[in-house]
């Protein structure tokens, strides 16, 4: 695959689906535990406990305050203290591909972790399917980005970067990439 073209920005892939690149620094096997393993998933993601096999449950803890301290902006206020949510994984080839069902406003939408070593680095492709319009695309985009960039910071050893700041600006972003919808349209 050639990286040096993309940016952090996800893209649509199809009409109910987007999909984001992000290249990190080592091994395959290092981001597998980032991606399955609760205590270290919390750090960028969500906590909670995964089944490693196919049809297994995937438990995810959202709590933002795990790798941020900015005040949480009133919108997410309902969600300061977490969240829970359940799938089921869709996909399990360790190291290379993990998915799982991902809650979404009455229907579950799949998101589908892949991995593909590249020298040093390996290449993290998300795809986010099943989305149910571009208003829910923009919103899921703004957050798989501003996740994506608290992750590289953590491989990185980087300072953690500013997360709920940049959400509203990222979902603008993105709805002005990807057009708004109204009723389900693809908005092409």
């Amino acid at each position: 695959m050639n990286t040096s073209d993309r940016d952090d920005y996800g893209v649509v892939a199809a009409p109910d689906t987007v999909r984001f690149e992000r290249l990190l620094p080592g091994s395959a096997e290092r981001l597998w535990a980032y991606l399955t393993e609760a205590g270290k998933r919390r750090q960028w993601l969500a906590g909670g406990e995964m089944e490693p096999r196919l049809g297994g449950r995937a438990e995810l803890f959202f709590r933002h305050s795990d790798f941020t301290d900015e005040p949480v902006p009133e919108r997410f206020r309902d969600i300061a203290d977490g969240f829970h949510a359940h799938g089921r994984i869709t996909a399990f080839d360790p190291p290379r591909v993990l998915g799982m069902t991902w809650p979404g406003d009455g229907v579950d939408s799949e998101v589908v972790f892949e991995l593909f070593p590249e020298g040093k680095n390996v290449l993290l492709v998300i795809t986010h399917r099943r989305l149910a319009g571009r208003a829910e695309m923009a919103n899921v985009s703004g957050g798989w980005h501003a996740h994506l960039d608290v992750l590289a910071a953590l491989l990185e050893g980087a300072e953690t970067p500013p997360f709920w700041s940049r959400i509203e600006r990222l979902e603008a972003d993105y709805s002005q990439r990807y057009g708004r919808d109204s009723g389900g349209t693809t908005g092409e």
